[in-house]
């Protein structure tokens, strides 16, 4: 049992390191060196495109690999209502649960904003400057949403870990 935990906690902790690391580095070292690489607003963005999408490759299987072993070590609380309730632990776990469908709900909503039709007509030049600043800045908002929720979410998995 315990060889099986520890794999489990290395493959959620590998797949955290790919989620959060990741966007990390995308908000906060790529952006910033692209903006002192292109002058242009739609270079930068078709940039991110292509970094994105390869990204997406490896983040999104992280995120879902994230899930399911979150799930797995959870499940003894998550089998009894009471621990969940009435437990530092449970109380723990709960925001967790809460941050990371809040997780999801950004990320869709990022998905379905930056969808690949829009991306295309992006990488085409054929989105009009106004409608392009725009969904820009909507897109570096939800990034960082996304960044915030995601280091709390390892801040709740770090209480977890140490019992508090």
């Amino acid at each position: 049992m315990g060889l099986e935990q520890t794999l489990i906690t290395w493959i959620h902790l590998v797949s955290a390191s790919v989620w959060v690391g990741g966007s990390i580095f995308l908000g906060v070292v790529l952006a910033p060196v692209l903006k002192s690489m292109y002058a242009s607003h739609e270079e930068r963005i078709r940039v991110m495109i292509r970094i994105g999408r390869r990204f997406n490759k490896v983040a999104v299987p992280s995120l879902l690999v994230l899930i399911a072993t979150g799930i797995y070590n959870s499940r003894h609380v998550l089998a009894d209502a009471d621990l969940l309730l009435s437990s530092s632990y449970g109380a723990y776990l709960l925001a967790k649960i809460v941050l990371v469908s809040l997780l999801i709900a950004v990320f869709l909503v990022h998905v379905r904003m930056i969808r690949g039709d829009v991306e295309d007509r992006i990488m085409a030049g054929e989105v009009p400057q106004a409608q392009l600043q725009k969904l820009r800045r909507k897109i570096i908002v939800l990034g960082e949403v996304t960044v915030v929720i995601s280091v709390a979410i390892l801040f709740l998995a770090a209480a977890l870990d140490s019992g508090l």
